[in-house]
């Protein structure tokens, strides 16, 4: 039942979003994506892909469950596939999860070590917003800087509630590989931007491209869309490039996030022909049992 709500709160979200800036904003997104950019999606994601793997690694093994990064690879891909194509963006993690841990022998260790591993991800990514936002402080027109350290004081408590959660394994490696993997996350917004059509510069676009990914980890979207465009659309629109422009740049990025995890079709087929080659090796074997 929840898994509906959300995705249906996501479906209103999206329609509203679209009575008001059009779908010509969704459609343009949709247009501007290039070889180029799926190119780069894919070379990114890889390398992202593998940084959460590794960090996957460390908390599980922290937490005594081992796990070899070869395997935490193919899995991370399967359940990033998993995610983007199923309701509320999140069963692709339950489903390694529980993989992992019936393959470990334990299934409730086996979820603690995914969830802690998202959530101290999480920490590194709201604190980097923060940093950001301090650093670079986003221009309002018309607005005085309030918003925006009332935005920092919320998000360095969200922080701390997540790193009250994940403080013992939030160890010097773990956030290293959570860093990489962020700084991955804002060069593909870059990219989508970029794509888009957007030419305000880093400073401006690292800010926002933080802040959209701390709303991405809303479980409320289909297919990863919902919250994402909502919020670009009105930061977009509130720093005058245009609520529309925010839409386009948010599609991109949902396609070039999609194209980027789409190598995880391979250990999901893979995965389902072992189960296959392991009942046709039984059917051949029972003539025999019975001779």
């Amino acid at each position: 039942m929840k898994g509906v709500v959300r995705v249906g709160l996501a479906v209103v979200v999206l329609g509203a979003l679209g009575a008001k800036v059009g779908a010509g904003a969704f459609l343009d997104g949709v247009r501007a994506v290039e070889w180029w950019s799926v190119g780069a999606a894919l070379l990114i994601g890889a390398v992202t892909t593998l940084f959460s793997a590794l960090r996957w690694c460390e908390v599980a093994r922290g937490m005594g469950l081992a796990i070899e990064v070869r395997t935490a690879v193919g899995d991370y891909y399967r359940g990033l596939f998993l995610n983007a194509v199923l309701p509320a963006g999140v069963l692709g993690d339950v489903h390694r999860a529980v993989e992992h841990g019936r393959k470990a022998g334990d299934v409730k260790r086996g979820l603690r070590a995914v969830v802690v591993e998202r959530v101290a991800g999480q920490v590194v990514l709201v604190v980097s917003a923060v940093a950001a936002l301090a650093l670079w402080p986003v221009d309002v027109p018309g607005m005085p800087d309030q918003p925006v350290l009332v935005a920092g004081v919320v998000a360095g408590i969200v922080a701390l509630g997540l790193w009250r959660r994940a403080r013992e394994v939030l160890s010097a490696r773990v956030v290293g590989f959570s860093l990489a993997t962020t700084a991955g996350h804002v060069t593909l917004f870059l990219v989508a931007a970029r794509t888009a059509g957007v030419s305000a510069p880093l400073d401006e676009l690292v800010p926002l491209a933080l802040s959209a990914l701390v709303v991405m980890a809303i479980p409320v979207n289909v297919g990863g869309f919902g919250p994402r465009e909502a919020f670009l659309a009105v930061a977009f629109g509130a720093t005058g490039l245009g609520a529309a422009l925010g839409v386009t740049t948010a599609v991109v990025y949902g396609v070039l996030a999609f194209a980027a995890g789409l190598p995880g079709v391979v250990p999901l087929l893979q995965r389902r022909q072992v189960p296959r080659e392991a009942a046709d090796q039984r059917r051949e074997q029972v003539p025999a049992l019975v001779g």
